[in-house]
Formats: C-alpha cells, structure tokens, sequence
C-alpha cells in the first residue's frame, strides 16, 4: 500500500512540476491540454455530403498501375479502351479507363499548367480522351496530395485551382487523388496584431486592430516588452478573432492585409472566413526573423456595408489536413467543370472525385464530405492474404457507405497474380457485397483472341462479366453489406436491395469445405433490409444459377476460400 502510495505521489509531482514550467513560460496549461485532446478529432468539416451528381453507384472501369506502372504510353490505353468495348466489358458497365502515375510531363507549361509527357502522350489527354470517348467510355486523370506524386512528378498541392481547370478542360471523368508527399498543415496559428483592408474604391487602408475585435473561445491579447499588442490562442480551432465592422463603399475585390508577429520555429495556418461563408487559407510557412513583425495579403470578396471577418486555425490534427486539403480539391473540381460548361455552352462533365489517402487518417469519417469514394487501405497485391486483409479492414465500415459515397478497399486484382479460380471469385463477390468500386487491374486484352473474336470461354472473362453479382453492387440503394456473423474460418454478409430483396454471401476463408447456415430470422433483423416477412422465400445462386424455395433457413456448402451468393425475395407463386 506504502508503495501504491508513493507512485501516486510521485506522478502527481510530475505533473505539478510541468504545470509551474508551463506557467512561468507564459503557456496556459488548459490550453495545452485542449490542444493535445483537439489532435484527435475532426473540427471544422461541413455538415452537407460532398454532392457533385458523380458515382450514385460505385464506379466501374479500369486502370493502369496494377499492370503497367510507369511503363505506360496513349497507345495502351487506345488499346486497352478497345479491348474493353470489343470483350463485352464495356457493356457490363465498364466505363472508366482510368491513368495512374508517369502520365505527366515534369514540366507544367508556360501557363503553369501540366501537360501529358511529351514523348509517350505526344498528342495530349485532351485528344486522348476524345478517342476514348468515341468508344463510348470515360477517361480517368491521377494526381497526389502532395508536393510531387508517388512517382516524383509534378502534383496538385497549392495548384488545385488551376489543375482542377485543366483536368475540366480536357474532359476528364474521373480524378484519383493520392497521398504522396504530402504536407500536413501546420496545427499552428500567427499572433495577429491587426488586418487592413484596402484597394477597389478605398483611397486609404482601413486598419483594424485584433485586440478591439470580438475574441472567442481561447483568444486572448498578450502585451510584449516592447510595447506591441497580439492576439494568439487561435491555434487547433479554440479560439477565434471575430471582425464585425469591416464597412466597404461597393460590392467587389479588396486586399486583406494580415498583420501578425513572426514566428522563427515552424510553419503556421489560419482561415479568414468572410461573412460566414468565404474561406481563404494562409499558409505561412518558416520565417526567419531580421523583422519581428510581418505581412501576408489575398484577395477577397467584400459587399456594400458592413462585412464580418473572422480569423481562426481550425486544424488541429493530421486529419484535420488531410481532410481540409482533399476537401478543397474537391471543391476546386466542382467549380471547375461547372465554369467549363458555362464558359463553353455545354453540357457538364461531372468528375467522379477518388480520394486515395490509404486510410491513414480514418477517411470513412470524413470522405463523404469531401468526394464520392475513399480508399481505406493500403494498396492491395495479387494474393489471397492480401485479398482477405483489406475485406477484413473495409467490411467493417458499413455504416459510411451512402449512394454516391463509397468505401475503396483498391482496385481488383482479379486474372491477377496466383489467385485460384474460387478466390477469383470470392474476391470479384466481396467487393460486391461492399458496394465497392469495381475498376480492373488485369490485361483485358488477353480477353480478344488473335483473330480479333471474344474469347467467350475465359474464366476470368466470365467471372468480371456476371451480370447477376454486378448488380449486387450496383444495387441503385447503395447500401455496404453487413457481417451478421463472423469466425476465424466463415463470414455470413447480407446486403439490402432495391424491390425488397436481399443478397446473401457465405463465405469460406477457411482450407476445407465448410456447411454453413444462415437463418431468415437473422436476415430481418438487419438495419435496412426491407424484405417481408413470408412463409416461403425464392433463393437464387448467383454463380451455379441454382434456384431453390426456403422456409426459416438457408443451408449451403462452400469450398475453400470460396463463396456463395445468394438473391432472395419472396416466393411469388405464395404471394
């Protein structure tokens, strides 16, 4: 007991003692303690669903990187957008021909904007997506989150605006965003002394000190030695300086001048949100100090009369930053091909938005806001094991899927690599099941023989193409399946659908043959499915096409690392 005692008082010494180093720096030991709990949560997204018209159901096509990596030029994807429209993939639903990586140039042009690689896209993605377009399909653009892409290229951190009105111009439809060098904003806000506001019809600056404004939550005003006022406690989103007297003769442009006192360790980042709406970013990165003060200017949009200016960090953790910068990217491709359809008199080419952060930061719980799907792996291999591990991660995010929202565990790996024909499958059943992005990483061109027919006897052919699974996953409610019942060897997932039917899947992990059973009871117990309780229900397999009429129960034997998949409704001949 002596020694329990002891600990106790020795830790609540420890802590005394860091409050008083705390305190005789002038740092506020709450404040602290805020900022460190702020690390882990999401502050500042909105409460509305990222909603562009794009990827209602989960996207279908196919991309480079699996198969080609770097090793791509426009003439593979003529050819793999041909292959696609001649094997019937195309008529699946397979819309998208998608490019990955080491399409672009390592020089924007004398506009600043990116080009193709000017020996293996010679006649540029604009013209690239034309030719495809003529085929009937879509054409897909990448880039990262970062200062360069995975493959040490120029990406579209700090040019989302002008990359955004590229991509738009050119047509494309689909937009994978990667996490490659990127960079985290700093969780950290300036000391403001004051904002001015001048140009459009103002003869003079207006100044407007930070100490007379509004200062919630955490702002609060230090005085220094020598002599100069700031406001600080902006930092994570707990405090904020609040300007309600910013009075302007006419609606237009002004300068808004941020005055603030530097700081000679790291970066910092503040939001100035104008009239409750507008926000404009400053991202001040490290300053050396000759001065001990500073000036940081943009553009806003200010109306006749009086405006409300108000000036907080609102990112506190790595989240936060990744959330905040996929978010404007997203923002940025909207406004892009409305702008393009509206400049040009045409109709608009919406731009499925693929966030690919490779759930590092949790995006299930935030994605949705910010574009149409989210990648919640690491990026997946043509193996059982990594099959098996990502269905593991991303089965269990159900409750974010959302028609025009989706979870991406990664693209197929279907045809790929030494997976069975059952774990073929298995895999193409599970993804889904999980109302899942289906776009392809295999060659599809093995799918055309040399005499330039269908090779309507390829198993993988079969297995991409089965009708009756691709409308499992298209299933137009959107809804991820549910795991009602889990083991080491054997999962059993229900998806609710459209017309008061159901899907059902059982599924084998294990080496061995498996009897498993699932009962009707356990089915309407699941959130969202709609299916009516009847004395009889019609079963169909989806792979066998084997039909059979059940009562409470349904019973089935699956083979190793395989599935069955199951439609239900009720039985119409009781009806």
């Amino acid at each position: 007991m002596k020694k329990g005692l002891a600990i106790a008082s020795g830790i609540t010494a420890a802590i005394g003692s860091g409050v008083l180093y705390l305190k005789k720096k002038d740092i506020c030991p709450k404040c602290e303690i805020k900022k460190a709990l702020a690390k882990t949560q999401i502050h500042y997204l909105k409460d509305e669903m990222y909603n562009n018209g794009a990827g209602l159901t989960p996207p279908m096509g196919w991309s480079s990187w699996n198969l080609f990596r770097h090793r791509i030029d426009e003439n593979v994807f003529l050819t793999m957008a041909k292959a696609m429209k001649d094997s019937g993939l195309a008529d699946a639903g397979y819309i998208y021909v998608n490019i990955d990586d080491c399409w672009q140039s390592s020089m924007r042009d004398e506009n600043g904007r990116m080009q193709g690689d000017l020996t293996t896209f010679p006649h540029g993605i604009k013209w690239l997506t034309q030719e495809v377009n003529k085929l009937g399909l879509k054409l897909g653009i990448y880039s990262s989150n970062g200062t360069l892409t995975c493959e040490d290229l120029p990406a579209s951190l700090y040019n989302e605006r002008i990359d955004a009105e590229t991509f738009a111009e050119w047509g494309v439809e689909y937009f994978k965003y990667d996490y490659c060098h990127h960079v985290l904003i700093p969780t950290d806000a300036p000391y403001i002394d004051s904002i001015t506001i001048g140009g459009n019809s103002l003869e003079t600056e207006l100044e407007f000190p930070a100490k007379e404004a509004i200062l919630k939550g955490d702002a609060k005003v230090i005085n220094e030695e020598d002599g100069k006022s700031y406001v600080k406690g902006l930092c994570s989103g707990l405090g904020t300086i609040e300007f309600n007297n910013i009075e302007v003769p006419e609606d237009g442009e002004y300068v808004l001048t941020l005055v603030m006192r530097k700081n000679t360790c790291k970066g910092q980042f503040c939001v100035v949100t104008v009239n409750g709406k507008d926000e404009y970013d400053f991202l001040i990165a490290e300053q050396k100090a000759f001065s001990r003060e500073g000036r940081r200017q943009i553009m806003i949009s200010l109306k006749a009369g009086v405006n409300t200016i108000s000036i907080t960090n609102p990112v506190g953790s790595a989240m936060d930053s990744a959330a905040r910068q996929y978010e404007k990217m997203g923002q940025e491709l909207a406004r892009a091909t409305k702008k393009y359809a509206e400049e040009n008199n045409c109709e608009e080419k919406k731009i499925l938005y693929s966030i690919c952060e490779w759930g590092r930061n949790q995006p299930w719980k935030w994605g949705g806001k910010a574009g149409n799907i989210w990648r919640t792996t690491p990026d997946i291999q043509p193996n059982w094991a990594s099959v098996v591990g990502i269905y593991e991660v991303n089965v269990r995010l159900d409750k974010y899927a959302r028609p025009g929202a989706f979870n991406d565990p990664d693209m197929l790996e279907v045809g790929n690599g030494k997976l069975t024909f059952d774990e073929n499958k298995s895999h193409f059943t599970l993804w889904a099941m999980m109302a899942a992005p289906l776009i392809l990483g295999n060659d599809v061109r093995d799918f055309i023989k040399e005499d330039g027919t269908v090779d309507k006897d390829n198993k993988i052919l079969q297995i991409l193409t089965n009708k009756d699974v691709i409308d499992i996953d298209q299933d137009k409610l959107g809804i991820q399946c549910k795991r009602i019942k889990t083991n080491v060897f054997q999962d059993i997932l229900v998806k609710p659908l459209e017309n008061n039917e159901v899907a059902v899947c059982f599924f084998n992990k294990a080496k061995s043959n498996a009897f498993m059973t699932c009962n009707m009871a356990d089915i309407h117990n699941v959130i969202d499915v709609t299916l009516p309780k009847a004395s009889s229900y019609k079963c169909v397999e989806l792979w066998d096409k084997t039909e059979e009429i059940i009562t409470d129960k349904l019973n089935t034997t699956v083979v190793p690392h395989g599935v069955k998949v199951f439609r239900i409704s009720v039985n119409q001949q009781e009806v």
